[in-house]
């Protein structure tokens, strides 16, 4: 089986101590978590974690099922990129002249649809958001004029299919 990206779904109860169960659950099996998200479901009181992870489907269905025996947890997913509809969201900070003496640095904003969300007068911030090759696009375009920070969110994603997770919480 080859590798290959995915995206793990984890419906849970928001407890002190889970994130770092399922953290040790990658560990002990040498797959790293690529990007994680945490945040509120379409569930009240039921968290979400969207983890992504780069393995075969061998590797992430036992991950799955680990994860699922932790006590917390309603129901976890995984899905490929194919199933999903993601993005991520970055943050680039530049030096404010460049904004001005450097014409490339308007038009790569431009080319790549992204937005300036503050500018100073030592500094202006973009903000991207897209899929992750993108981001690195854009990441490699501004590099050669000087990066002074750059942040990347985890990945936000909802599957193309209906997730049936309201209907188990029916059940309870």
């Amino acid at each position: 089986m080859e590798n290959k990206w995915f995206t793990i779904s984890v419906y849970s109860e928001n407890n002190v101590g889970l994130l770092n169960r399922i953290s040790g659950i990658f560990l002990k099996r040498h797959i790293n978590i690529e990007s994680l998200n945490v945040s509120k479901s379409e569930i009240d009181d039921v968290s979400k974690f969207t983890i992504v992870a780069h393995t075969t489907e061998k590797w992430v269905h036992n991950i799955v099922g680990q994860i699922e025996k932790q006590i917390e947890v309603i129901k976890a997913y995984y899905h490929t990129d194919d199933e999903t509809i993601y993005q991520e969201s970055a943050l680039f900070k530049i030096a404010s002249g460049l904004l001005f003496d450097e014409r490339q640095i308007q038009n790569i904003i431009k080319d790549n649809n992204a937005q300036i969300v503050t500018v100073s007068r030592d500094f202006f911030v973009i903000a991207k958001s897209g899929r992750r090759n993108e981001i690195d696009e854009m990441h490699d375009q501004l590099k050669p004029y000087g990066i002074m920070q750059f942040v990347r969110s985890g990945r936000i994603s909802v599957t193309k299919d209906e997730m049936k997770i309201s209907a188990i919480l029916k059940e309870f």
